[in-house]
């Protein structure tokens, strides 16, 4: 996709995991065709930034020769699959994981932000990760097969579950799922009875206490490849989280908190990164993180860090801010003009 740094490269690990020799394999490539910004994203994958037109298909031949992109096409384009970050070797989420991406052959073909959350812990740790179908437990601990915006889901089981969610994929096309574009804005009832309420959700702590490794956090989900590379002089895996970090496996220090108020707070590039922004934003961010509850700051009204709502927002206009609250960028301010230390003053961060 093209961004105004240049081309976005899409990179989707296999179970979400990367090897030492593929994340110094990837950070090469990031720096040789890219310009050495990676962006993790919500869906446990990585995006490779600043790519010329010129230099894609290099980089897609070197990103293939690691094991990191399928040279298949279609293959590589299939509905993403996030997986639980503490998965274990043989466990029910990492045995449904591979059987699913050994058969998504058999998936139709669906819309383009579609996706697959297999979360079978404990309890479910990625209900607040994007997916249209998820494999969870139930509140009672038996394996459920649930759709997006449904409140149950379905009874399955560790052999069943691929079958039944291939199922459900082609239920979702036949039933109209394609002109809806996602589970949840899909008004057609089920086919199968819904048995079961789910488990309330994990907490992201709760799940990095049982991750093989070091949680570091990524705030505002940047890191550039040289400080990745770095990271990996104690690791010898990284594996992917939709919360703006990665678990560093072998590295046996101290966890970051996924909870922290500067991994939750959205930013964009801002100024100069940006065109459109007027103002810079990250650094401001950062420093207003721990003070401003939900924060998200914008370069400029159109808001590509959160199209949703944010309890604090500053949105960048001729080079100051503007502030609301409980709103979206571009809504109507609660005050404008303010300079970055009325912010700090205002929020006590000075």
């Amino acid at each position: 996709m093209m961004a105004g740094d240049g081309l976005l490269v899409r990179v989707r690990p296999r179970l979400g995991r990367m090897s030492r020799r593929q994340v110094l394999g990837l950070c090469d490539a990031a720096l040789r065709h890219g310009n050495g910004h990676i962006d993790l994203t919500n869906r446990a994958g990585l995006q490779i930034r600043g790519v010329k037109e010129r230099d894609h298909g290099e980089l897609v031949q070197a990103l293939a020769a690691l094991g990191l992109v399928n040279p298949d096409a279609s293959r590589e384009a299939a509905a993403p699959v996030i997986l639980t970050p503490d998965w274990r070797p043989d466990d029910a989420s990492d045995v449904i994981a591979r059987a699913l991406l050994d058969r998504m052959d058999g998936l139709p073909p669906l819309p383009p932000k579609v996706g697959i959350a297999i979360d079978a812990g404990p309890a479910p740790a990625l209900a607040h990760s994007p997916a249209d179908f998820r494999i969870e437990r139930s509140e009672h601990g038996e394996l459920i097969l649930r759709a997006e915006g449904r409140d149950k889901g379905m009874a399955t089981s560790v052999e069943k579950a691929v079958d039944n969610l291939i199922a459900l994929a082609h239920w979702f096309v036949r039933s109209g799922g394609v002109k809806a574009g996602r589970m949840a804005r899909h008004t057609a009832l089920l086919p199968h009875p819904a048995s079961h309420i789910p488990a309330a959700s994990r907490s992201p702590s709760a799940v990095i206490e049982f991750c093989p490794g070091r949680f570091h956090g990524v705030p505002f989900g940047r890191i550039g490849a040289d400080a990745l590379r770095r990271l990996m002089d104690r690791a010898h895996h990284v594996r992917l989280t939709p919360w703006r970090g990665i678990i560093l496996e072998g590295d046996d220090g101290p966890s970051d908190d996924p909870a922290s108020p500067l991994l939750s707070a959205d930013a964009c590039p801002g100024a100069p990164a940006c065109p459109q922004a007027s103002v810079g934003t990250r650094d401001l961010a950062a420093r207003l993180a721990p003070f401003a509850s939900d924060l998200h700051v914008s370069g400029c009204a159109k808001g590509c860090a959160r199209p949703g709502p944010a309890a604090t927002v500053l949105i960048g206009h001729n080079g100051c801010f503007d502030l609301a609250f409980n709103a979206r960028a571009g809504s109507p301010p609660a005050r404008s003009g303010l300079d970055p230390q009325q912010l700090f003053t205002l929020f006590g961060a000075s």
